[in-house]
């Protein structure tokens, strides 16, 4: 085997090493990828409990209970379904009900939505992009186009 031969087999392997080395990163990453899941998503797909995710949605109206211990409790809805949160600490300024909200935590077994952190829209235009798709599908959408 010429020199030639012998670096053209090296970057051959090499190259179907590497993209192997993707296929499984990006199956094993097959869910993950989303940047956050609705109620609606979590739901259907029957998220086993202590699963990490993100959920985003809209505050429900209504649902928002604070206790003298930081602790607060309150439902995030996609407006068909809705699951219930419980976060420990300082909410953002802009939390409020009604208002976008990604939160990110684990799924308890009794179904509950332990979040560790909990994250606002920065401004009244700003609606993550999946959570203005899923209403404008149910026709809940009030923002621009």
């Amino acid at each position: 085997m010429t020199r030639k031969q012998r670096r053209l087999t090296l970057i051959g392997s090499a190259g179907a090493v590497l993209a192997v080395a993707l296929g499984l990163i990006l199956f094993a990453l097959n869910d993950q990828i989303v940047f956050f899941q609705s109620p609606t998503d979590i739901t259907e797909k029957g998220v086993p409990a202590g699963q990490r995710i993100r959920l985003g949605g809209l505050v429900e109206e209504g649902t928002v209970v604070r206790s003298g211990n930081a602790e607060v409790f309150f439902k995030v809805t996609d407006t068909v379904n809705a699951i219930p949160v419980t976060y420990i600490g300082i909410l953002p300024d802009l939390f409020r009900e009604g208002q976008g909200v990604v939160t990110e935590g684990i799924v308890g077994p009794d179904g509950v939505f332990v979040a560790d952190s909990v994250l606002a829209k920065h401004d009244e235009n700003y609606v993550p992009k999946e959570v203005a798709e899923a209403l404008k599908q149910q026709g809940h959408w009030q923002g621009e186009d």
